[in-house]
């Protein structure tokens, strides 16, 4: 390098960078707790200056390891005073042999959604058992050793305040895995931290940088502004003034821009619409009649058990349901009216059917438009948010996005069915790798699943479709053939934003959002 060059690098050097140089030698590597310390300044001041210095090429990076450690969260503070949700419940049941869900869901001391996973999980391993009037029976008692064992990790990490993941056996490692959430995560019991330690040395150019400092010395007070009061009662005078180096790159500057999720759900209702389809909408609350009935669920069908859909309380039914589709759809139930079905041979209940839940199907918005004498041939879509309980974890939520669409006409078959969902995996989804699976549906015949090959995650499911049973088609008043489909939005989402995990879909992490985006065509 030129003398000038290097004269003029040196010069144009900040403060917080040369007092870093000082704590160098030849030759050898700086760890950044030594910085900090012989340098006497903040870790802040630390990483931004070790970052110019890094940017000129000073500096090179020579080691990096991360130690990883334990905190707990909020939930986990909460739960080293009352105990976790499963072993509460657990020992109410033990101590009550009338214990119910209605007991469990009137608790103060347990949110509504931990109340959905716990019991879940206790009758997932077979610790308890779900008997008739959902009254809560003893299973497998010995099988709550599990979730002993996290209530004593709770207290172990407790007692520390902060604990390496190094001083924990791999067994309690694993839970730890489990049951962690990252920054920006809405759950979990304990935090892992992570913390990266660097070392440091001078490049060839920060060799020579380094004893052109050290032969100048460290200098004297810096001025990076001239100020008017400076001016006026000069106080500049004898100080010296820091060069600017306008080779620098600028700022990084961030635009505001549309979450990549809304820029995605607003994209793919454009799709749609540029394919010819109509808008359907419906409300979030809907009864029973309209979200299974009108869909020919029987009334004892086990999906409307109360772990699968969120009731209303108040108020819990709806206003009587619309004539003549509660007669046609009560007979179609019982003997399969007008249909040509045998039906399913029981008795209708209309009080059943005007509870009021949210929804937990976009299929209830088409049962509606199919009731509302819609055009034939026809191709309508709606973007519906559902709830269900779920088991919340990678590739599950307990309210989502669903794509739900219906193509009515005389020519419409299975084939037509296969085709559409195709091009929506590969236009929407943006995936490289589709499959389809036969399926079962209560509404459905022939009925099938649509699976796509998620990058990291695998193989998932997108959703089913199939061509709608006259069952569902003739009591709503439609006499020909309808095909179906309910996609996973979230999912389809995970795939063409390459996302992890479908809690990241509603990240608050700025970065994220500012890179996430997919290229459509």
């Amino acid at each position: 390098m030129i003398q000038e060059d290097l004269n003029s690098m040196v010069e144009s050097l900040h403060p917080l960078e040369i007092n870093i140089l000082f704590v160098f030698e030849a030759g050898k590597a700086v760890d950044d707790n030594l910085l900090i310390k012989e340098a006497s300044i903040e870790q802040s001041q630390k990483d931004m200056a070790i970052g110019w210095l890094l940017a000129k090429g000073i500096l090179s990076v020579t080691g990096e390891t991360v130690a990883r450690s334990v905190v707990l969260t909020e939930a986990g503070e909460r739960y080293f005073d009352l105990k976790i949700p499963e072993l509460r419940i657990f020992q109410s049941i033990k101590a009550n042999p009338d214990y119910s869900m209605s007991d469990v869901k009137g608790r103060d001391d347990i949110e509504p959604a931990e109340i959905s996973s716990a019991v879940g999980l206790l009758k997932e391993k077979g610790i308890i058992k779900v008997a008739a009037g959902g009254r809560l029976e003893m299973g497998d008692g010995s099988l709550i050793s599990g979730f002993e064992d996290i209530q004593r990790l709770i207290s172990i990490v407790r007692e520390k305040r902060e604990i390496s993941l190094t001083d924990l056996s791999e067994n309690e490692q694993s839970v730890i895995e489990g049951l962690h959430r990252k920054r920006g995560k809405s759950r979990g019991i304990f935090r892992v931290n992570e913390k990266t330690d660097r070392t440091y040395a001078l490049t060839d150019l920060g060799t020579n940088i380094h004893t052109a400092v050290l032969q100048k010395g460290r200098p004297v007070e810096e001025i990076s502004q001239l100020t008017p009061q400076m001016l006026k009662d000069g106080s500049w005078e004898g100080k010296s003034f820091r060069k600017y180096n306008i080779g620098l790159p600028p700022p990084r500057i961030t635009p505001g821009r549309k979450h990549p999720y809304k820029e995605f759900l607003d994209n793919v209702k454009y799709k749609f619409v540029a394919m010819g389809f109509e808008e359907m909408r419906g409300g979030l609350v809907e009864n029973e009649f309209w979200n299974m009935d009108a869909l020919y669920m029987p009334q004892f069908h086990p999906a409307r058990d109360i772990h699968d859909v969120y009731y209303v309380k108040e108020p819990a039914s709806s206003k009587e349901i619309e004539e003549p589709f509660k007669s046609r759809v009560s007979d179609a139930h019982y003997s399969g009216g007008d249909t040509g079905s045998r039906g399913w041979k029981y008795h209708f209940d209309i009080e059943k059917a005007k509870r009021l839940m949210l929804r937990s199907q976009g299929t209830a918005v088409s049962a509606r438009t199919l009731a509302g004498n819609p055009k034939i041939p026809g191709k309508y879509f709606s973007i519906a948010r559902c709830f269900r309980y779920e088991q919340v974890d990678a590739t599950h939520a307990q309210d989502f996005f669903q794509i739900e669409g219906i193509v009515l006409g005389d020519d419409i078959n299975f084939r037509t069915l296969l085709g559409l969902l195709e091009l929506f995996a590969l236009e929407i989804a943006k995936a490289k790798e589709i499959e389809f699976l036969p399926a079962y549906f209560p509404f459905t015949e022939p009925s099938v699943e649509l699976h796509v090959k998620h990058p990291k995650l695998g193989w998932m499911e997108l959703g089913g479709a199939g061509i709608f049973r006259p069952e569902v088609t003739i009591p709503l008043g439609v006499n020909v053939p309808v095909i179906a489909w309910g996609l996973g939005l979230d999912r389809m989402a995970m795939v063409a934003l390459d996302i992890h995990d479908i809690r990241d879909l509603f990240s608050g992490d700025l970065d994220m959002i500012r890179t996430k985006r997919v290229q459509w065509r």
